[in-house]
């Protein structure tokens, strides 16, 4: 876990005094951009960021730097997932982990709510459904 409570970096190094990538400073123009053009045109944007080369220390430090917001969700689907909103409104933290609590998936979205977060319409039906059957057993019974 980092300082700020949010899950560290799993990336491993042969190298731990590997320098700097450089990557970091441009992923945060990235996002700054990927947020006007939301805001702009309504434009969704995700970053991969275990397709992205970052030395060690890089990814923690870029987590440091968005720090945390108002919204911190935990989902369990296949595995574990963390929606994290960052301490900048619609630049999402997500997380994805396997059985054992390895990060198998990291990415940025910049969005208003990550879809992994929205109702899905099967679901929706799902649900009216059993709310359906739900008040028609208490209409019989009373």
């Amino acid at each position: 876990m980092t300082a700020n409570g949010m899950p560290a970096s799993t990336i491993a190094s042969s190298a731990p005094c590997a320098p700097p990538t450089g990557n970091l400073v441009p992923l945060l123009h990235e996002i700054r951009h990927a947020l006007t053009r939301w805001l702009e045109q309504g434009e969704e944007h995700v970053i991969d960021l275990r397709s992205i080369p970052l030395a060690p220390g890089e990814e923690d430090s870029l987590l440091e730097q968005l720090g945390e917001g108002e919204v911190n969700a935990r989902l369990s689907i296949t595995g574990p997932s963390d929606i994290i909103e960052t301490r900048y409104p619609a630049v999402w933290l997500i997380t994805h982990y396997n059985e054992n609590e390895s990060i198998i998936g990291r990415f940025i979205e910049i969005c208003e709510v990550p879809g992994i977060l929205k109702s899905q319409a099967d679901d929706i039906r799902a649900g009216l459904e059993r709310l359906e059957d739900q008040l028609s057993n208490a209409e019989t019974r009373a």
